[in-house]
C-alpha cells in the first residue's frame, strides 16, 4: 500500500512537472513553436516520461492549460455576488504578471485552432462566460443586478472586455502588463452604473492592493478539472 502510494505520488508530481514546463514553454514559443523536448528538459524528465503521461504530446498539454484556465485564478477571501466577480477580474490581472499557466492560456487562445479542432469543449471563453454568468447569477438573487440585465450579453461583454484589456496591456506596456490592473478597473467603472442599482454601486470595491494582499485564497471554479501545473492543480485565454 505505501509503495503504491508512492508510486502515485511520484507520478502525480511527474504530472505536475511537466504540466508546469509545458506552461513556461507555450507563454514563451506559443503552440506551434513549443518544443516536447524542451518541456521535458524544463521538467527534468525524460521525453519518454512525457509521452508515458501525456500521450497526446504538447497537444494534450496544451488542451489541459486551457481547460484549465480558471483554476488558475486564486481570489482572496469569501466575496459572493458582483463583488466576488469584480475580485476574480483584478486577481487575474494582477496574478497575469507571473503565473506561467495564465501567461501561457493568453499565448493559447490565439492558436487554439491548431490543437482543438472543430469542438469548443476547450474554449476558454466559453468557461471564462461560464464562470462570470455564476457570479451574474448570484448577484441576481442578491437583487444586486438592475432589473433587464442580459445576463448572457453581459457575460460575453465582460470577457471580451477583459480579453481585450489583456492584448492592449501586452501591446503598450509589454509582457509585464504591468497596467492591466488598471485597465480593468476603468472597465468594471463603466459598466457597474448599467449593471447594478446604486446602492450596490457605492458599496462594491475596486481596490486592487486589496485583492493582492487579501486573506487566504478561494478557487475560482473549483468544476474546471484537470488543472494545470503548481498553479492550477486546482486549473480564457489567461484570456478571460
Amino acid at each position: 500500500m505505501g509503495q503504491a502510494g508512492t508510486r502515485e505520488e511520484r507520478a502525480a508530481e511527474t504530472r505536475a512537472a511537466l504540466l508546469d514546463a509545458a506552461a513556461v514553454e507555450f507563454a514563451g514559443y506559443g503552440y506551434a513553436g513549443a518544443s516536447v523536448d524542451r518541456i521535458a528538459r524544463r521538467a527534468d524528465r525524460s521525453t519518454g516520461s512525457l509521452y508515458h503521461h501525456y500521450p497526446g504530446g504538447k497537444k494534450e498539454l496544451a488542451e489541459l492549460i486551457v481547460r484549465g484556465q480558471p483554476g488558475a485564478v486564486q481570489v482572496q477571501g469569501p466575496a459572493v455576488g458582483l463583488q466576488h466577480l469584480i475580485d476574480i477580474t483584478l486577481a487575474w490581472a494582477c496574478q497575469m504578471v507571473d503565473n506561467p499557466v495564465l501567461l501561457a492560456g493568453a499565448r493559447l487562445v490565439g492558436e487554439q485552432g491548431d490543437f482543438i479542432k472543430g469542438s469548443d469543449d476547450f474554449n476558454s471563453h466559453a468557461q471564462w462566460t461560464e464562470v462570470v454568468m455564476a457570479s451574474l447569477l448570484a448577484a441576481r438573487r442578491r437583487r444586486e443586478l438592475r432589473a433587464g440585465v442580459d445576463m448572457q450579453g453581459t457575460a460575453r461583454l465582460l470577457v471580451n472586455a477583459c480579453t481585450g484589456a489583456q492584448l492592449q496591456a501586452s501591446m503598450e506596456s509589454g509582457p509585464a502588463r504591468v497596467d492591466l490592473p488598471g485597465r480593468v478597473v476603468e472597465a468594471w467603472e463603466c459598466l457597474l452604473p448599467a449593471l447594478a442599482v446604486p446602492r450596490v454601486v457605492k458599496n462594491l470595491d475596486l481596490d486592487v492592493d486589496r485583492v493582492r494582499t487579501g486573506s487566504a485564497p478561494l478557487p475560482v471554479h473549483p468544476a474546471a478539472g484537470g488543472a494545470a501545473g503548481s498553479g492550477a492543480q486546482g486549473g480564457g485565454s489567461a484570456a478571460i
